[in-house]
């Protein structure tokens, strides 16, 4: 998998500008369908930003962030500490393709910014692993740029794509519908899909 496109701020944390600008609706989102109480499974943690913003507006819940990358995993690390989180467990390694996950039970799982920089295994792999470790009615949200009936939803989305395939032939934006099945597959449903800025999309989906 990819490692998303960041900078590194003064302190040494990394840091994503698109992180930084999708985080209010993201959060959004997730206030409609997080439970009430229990463990959050963050797959693809990235830089941290996400999931300090989601333990400060969801204080009643335990966030687990995790990366396949041990930079990454580094600075959330970093970012949870210095923003003095409690409900932050410490990042954990886990390869979406890889199974079992080195977590035994979560309330629901996010995704954010994974399916379209990581090979399909990496989608397939999602729903396997959250299908272990998920109770039915559980929500697992991912997030990112989709095509919808197999075309792009804007010109921006396509010069992406073109741009993904170009740097890693098994990259690229992912239809709607191609991921709603790899999710059935796993017993899971798409309840809704949710239209976000600069044309992307939130999927939310729940274990049957």
């Amino acid at each position: 998998m990819f490692k998303e496109s960041s900078t590194r701020s003064t302190s040494g944390v990394l840091h994503s500008a698109p992180a930084q600008r999708n985080t209010e609706p993201i959060l959004d989102v997730l206030a409609r369908v997080l439970p009430a109480d229990g463990t959050v499974l963050e797959i693809a943690s990235g830089t941290g930003q996400h999931v300090v913003a989601f333990a400060k507006r969801f204080s009643q819940l335990r966030w687990q962030p995790s990366d396949i990358d041990a930079e990454l995993r580094a600075s959330v690390a970093q970012r949870t500490a210095a923003a003095a989180v409690t409900n932050v467990a410490p990042p954990i390694e886990l390869d979406a393709t890889q199974r079992p996950w080195p977590l035994d039970r979560a309330s629901a799982v996010i995704c954010i910014n994974m399916i379209h920089i990581s090979p399909w295994s990496a989608t397939e792999g999602l729903f396997a692993g959250a299908a272990e470790i998920l109770a039915s009615g559980a929500p697992v949200v991912t997030y990112g740029p989709y095509k919808r009936g197999g075309e792009h939803t804007a010109p921006s989305n396509a010069s992406f794509d073109a741009s993904l395939r170009g740097r890693n032939a098994s990259w690229g934006v992912r239809d709607v519908d191609d991921v709603a099945e790899a999710a059935a597959q796993r017993g899971f449903g798409l309840t809704d899909v949710v239209e976000m800025p600069a044309n992307n999309l939130s999927l939310v989906f729940h274990a049957r």
